[in-house]
């Protein structure tokens, strides 16, 4: 059976449907093996859709687009969010701030969504503006997509890169510790 072509934005928005979907699993699970199983498909799913369009559909808008600053915060905010995914892949649900990084990252996600999705001035109503071959461009993110879904089988989620952070130098320092008697 052959798969229905989808054009590049109905492809991108149905990835954030699926990556909503499962945050929204989330908040409802309550056991510690659901929990990471579902992060480990967010992450996944997060993974692959930076991809395609740090790799595809970015590069097609450049330059095409009114408004090209929409293009360098969606970098932005896909590191920030790849930082987080790189923290959660790491840890179990156990761990302190498991929980929040998957709330921050959740809603970092949904703002993001926002901005890509916003009615007439969003990316994705720009690029129909601009006339790009929407119907292209997803057959080639929907290639990469399934490429990067094999490659994820058989040898895990790559190394998160980051583009917009440089040249940063971190130190790990201790979380504050919460009184939980009011007073101290």
């Amino acid at each position: 059976m052959a798969k229905k072509s989808m054009d590049a934005v109905a492809l991108l928005k149905a990835d954030h449907r699926k990556v909503e979907d499962l945050f929204e699993q989330f908040e409802k699970a309550h056991e510690g093996q659901r929990k990471k199983v579902l992060v480990e498909q967010i992450c996944t799913e997060l993974c692959v859709h930076t991809t395609i369009e740090e790799e595809i559909f970015y590069p097609a808008c450049q330059a095409k687009v009114e408004d090209e600053d929409v293009i360098d915060e969606s970098y932005v905010e896909h590191d920030g969010a790849k930082v987080l995914v790189a923290e959660l892949v790491e840890r179990e649900p156990d761990d302190e701030f498991f929980d929040a990084k998957v709330s921050v990252l959740s809603e970092e996600i949904k703002h993001h969504v926002k901005e890509e999705e916003k009615r007439g001035e969003g990316l994705f109503a720009q690029a129909r503006k601009a006339g790009l071959d929407l119907d292209a461009l997803g057959e080639r993110l929907m290639a990469r997509k399934e490429e990067l879904m094999e490659q994820i089988k058989s040898q895990g989620l790559p190394t998160i890169q980051t583009r917009s952070f440089t040249g940063h130098k971190l130190a790990q320092g201790k979380p504050v510790e919460i009184s939980t008697e009011a007073g101290e």
